[in-house]
């Protein structure tokens, strides 16, 4: 293992922290990620450096740095849980949504989600943790509404924002008809849906006529937007006897996973 002797930084970056990560199986994922490129430069705690396993910093563009405890925490955001391992790297730009759809799926079925405006960095790491539990194809966002993969995100994802491919758009409409193109057929998750979702998917042969599938969610509260809706092919709900109103969108999004890949 290659290490330098003085700390890289003796100040925080800026505010933003961007490119940071933190957490053992965030740090790890990133390390096994050929996706990403360099420079990365890894900092551990003196602990971290003597137990981790070689076989995780043999890319050369690596530079490690061991450090105490307490200074791994002086280059991060306050409160931030990094268990002896941060890094800092560009941070994953993603796929193209023509190379996500190229992708091959698990078990013959092709499942993508699709998230609209929705933009708090816990959520959107938690829905990658359940993309990654249930095997789908990849995640579609928007560019312009949803944070970098890093930190809170990264952290919340366990390692997720490594495993499970995802692209950046500039319009979802416009990626819901270039995913019907494709024979994909979408079904947004909302309140107003005619069926619930599991009768949903049985009906339109979910499984064995059909094996495309796209799953809208939207932003908590505002919920999908009215010209995002439009373009889904369905609409569908998740019934809740208990008369709750809504659900927190990642809650949401790993039941719709569970009915799309799990139930069957």
């Amino acid at each position: 293992m290659r290490r330098d002797d003085k700390p890289q930084f003796k100040q925080k970056p800026k505010a933003n922290y961007d490119g940071w990560l933190w957490g053992v199986h965030a740090v790890e994922a990133a390390l096994k990620n050929s996706a990403r490129h360099g420079p990365i430069r890894l900092f551990l705690s003196e602990e971290r450096a003597k137990s981790a396993s070689p076989a995780l910093f043999k890319r050369q563009e690596i530079k490690i740095t061991a450090l105490p405890m307490s200074e791994i925490s002086r280059l991060l955001p306050p409160d931030a849980v990094h268990q002896g391992m941060a890094l800092h790297a560009p941070v994953l730009e993603g796929d193209s949504l023509d190379d996500l759809m190229e992708r091959d799926a698990r078990n013959g079925l092709h499942v993508i989600l699709m998230l609209d405006q929705v933009t708090d960095p816990q959520n959107i790491g938690a829905i990658f943790r359940s993309a990654a539990a249930f095997g789908v194809k990849g995640l579609i966002m928007q560019d312009r509404h949803s944070p970098p993969l890093q930190g809170v995100l990264a952290k919340t994802a366990v390692g997720a924002v490594d495993v499970v491919p995802f692209a950046r758009v500039t319009n979802l409409s416009r990626a819901l008809e270039t995913l019907n193109e494709d024979g994909y057929v979408s079904i947004g998750l909302a309140g107003e849906g005619e069926f619930n979702l599991h009768d949903l998917l049985a009906q339109q042969g979910w499984g064995d006529s059909l094996k495309k599938l796209v799953l809208v969610l939207g932003a908590e509260g505002e919920g999908i937007r009215r010209l995002v809706a439009e373009h889904c092919d369905h609409l569908a709900r998740i019934p809740m006897p208990g008369g709750f109103e809504s659900l927190n969108v990642s809650h949401a999004a790993s039941i719709s996973l569970y009915e799309a890949c799990a139930r069957r």
